[in-house]
């Protein structure tokens, strides 16, 4: 007798914000199965998750479950769970009426704990985590990586029958990659567990060893679906995977910038920097000197203070004030503006693409790089329009640019971002964590552009990235975060 499924998908189908998301899917899943979803961005795999978890209810089709995954549900970890929740934070700040003028939101234990007692199960999963330390911190004082493990731990304490991680790994330093490896290997061999665990991936390089199954996904429709080892010898599976990539043209002519840089003066210039929340040092004597024709690599372990450091040149951060910090050849707190700062630099980071407007045309979402809007709100002329175009074709996009942002996938929509970034031809590229959330072919074809643009116009390059081997060509200056016994130690390797 064939075991009972643990869930059955028949004739599935979903249409969002009115383009169809999945057409046609048929697929179950069985006990004792390891799956894993595959699939670009754009694919379906978001799509298929949310109808999993019970956040799509509006599908047509049939989705059957088990009595057990019926009474225990359904635990769903991915980035837009993050965003949610630091968002409601924000919303809900109220640290102008306190007395001590500091909200920390919801701390992580209280998120981990959900209302529950403290259990033996508790203590082990943060202590097995490395998490003890950060139990009483606010969600928006921990790093990317304690966030991820802090949803993973909550997820595991609330025993659903099926646990679907959305690229478990994506922006994590090499040491919490191997620490999650660990717990997901473990989570899919563990004898008797009653927990069955779907990891969707973006490359193929992300399947966990102990994946038995996979289906493949391509523009909301199965492209391949079997034991692993059929669906990878597939070469449709391989060219949907490895494509070939756009090719690149010539950079338009700079655009006129309304500022000018002493030639002779470096970039950025950081003497001695500290900074410190309460008992917290985050950055200790800090030197850092950013010259010309440098292209510079900040790197380092989730929690290490990139974020801070990053928040002190660009003029977010007050504690700027009162430190040797040079911008542009201006002492910080000489007199200059915050917009003054601002309109030296291209930005391109995770939060701009999550919270940039909706309904736009991607030539628009270029165009309004003129303007630093998240949005369209100015009026702009047929040069605007011109060089908006002629950067879309600089990064092979131009067959897109009357296309919806919206309807572009994740990782087109960032090289889009990119392109808005350079339209004011801006001093310094700033890029935080470029290719988070990226497939692999548009992860090569960001860091093609990027190198694109180094060796061809006169803007400098600052890039952030947790992840290893993830490095334009053109970087030759690094600035890295270097664990010491008291924290850590920011070394320039020039």
């Amino acid at each position: 007798m064939s075991a009972t499924p643990i869930l059955s998908l028949h004739q599935v189908q979903l249409v969002y914000r009115a383009l169809p998301a999945l057409q046609d899917i048929n697929w179950q899943l069985l006990p004792g199965e390891q799956w894993a979803v595959l699939g670009p961005n754009g694919s379906g795999k978001t799509s298929l998750a949310r109808i999993l978890s019970g956040q799509a209810k509006h599908y047509s089709g049939q989705f059957e479950r088990s009595p057990a995954l019926l009474q225990q549900g359904v635990a769903y970890v991915c980035f837009e769970q993050t965003r949610a929740l630091i968002e409601r934070d924000k919303k809900l700040d109220d640290s102008e009426t306190r007395a001590d003028a500091s909200d920390p939101g919801t701390l992580v234990r209280n998120l981990i704990l959900a209302g529950r007692a403290e259990s033996p199960g508790f203590h082990d999963w943060v202590e097995r985590l490395g998490i003890t330390h950060i139990l009483d911190r606010g969600l928006r004082y921990i790093s990317t990586g304690e966030m991820r493990k802090s949803l993973l731990v909550a997820a595991i304490l609330s025993e659903p029958a099926l646990l679907i991680l959305d690229s478990p790994l994506d922006g994590l330093d090499r040491a919490t990659q191997r620490e999650l490896r660990a717990v997901l290997d473990e989570l899919m061999h563990s004898p008797g567990s009653q927990l069955q665990v779907l990891v969707l991936c973006r490359q193929l390089a992300d399947l966990p060893p102990a994946t038995s199954h996979v289906l493949v996904l391509d523009g909301g429709k199965v492209a391949s679906c079997g034991e692993k080892s059929t669906v990878l010898a597939n070469p449709v599976v391989d060219q949907l995977m490895n494509p070939t990539l756009p090719a690149l043209a010539e950079l338009p002519p700079p655009a006129p910038r309304p500022y000018t840089i002493d030639a002779g003066t470096p970039l950025l210039q950081l003497r001695g920097v500290n900074v410190s929340y309460g008992d917290l040092q985050v950055l200790k004597n800090v030197h850092w000197t950013f010259g010309r024709g440098q292209h510079c690599a900040v790197s380092g372990p989730n929690g290490c203070g990139k974020s801070t450091l990053l928040s002190l040149v660009t003029g977010d951060n007050h504690k700027a004030y009162g430190q040797d910090i040079t911008l542009f050849g201006i002492l910080r707190g000489s007199g200059e503006s915050i917009w003054d700062i601002k309109q030296k630099y291209g930005q391109l980071d995770n939060q701009l693409h999550l919270n940039f407007a909706q309904g736009m045309k991607a030539l628009e979402v270029v165009i309004s790089g003129f303007f630093d809007s998240v949005g369209l709100y100015d009026d702009w002329g047929d040069d605007q329009r011109a060089t908006a175009e002629q950067w879309l074709a600089a990064l092979g996009l131009s067959e897109f640019a009357r296309e919806s942002f919206d309807a572009l996938s994740f990782g087109m929509q960032r090289v889009v971002l990119l392109a808005r970034a350079m339209v004011k031809s801006p001093a310094i590229l700033l890029l935080d964590e470029p290719t988070l959330g990226m497939d692999g072919p548009h992860r090569k074809q960001l860091l093609q552009a990027i190198d694109h643009i180094a060796a061809n116009s006169d803007t400098q390059v600052i890039f952030v990235s947790h992840s290893v081997g993830e490095m334009p060509a053109c970087i030759n200056q690094q600035l890295v975060f270097e664990p010491r016994d008291d924290g850590f130690e920011v070394v320039c390797l020039d």
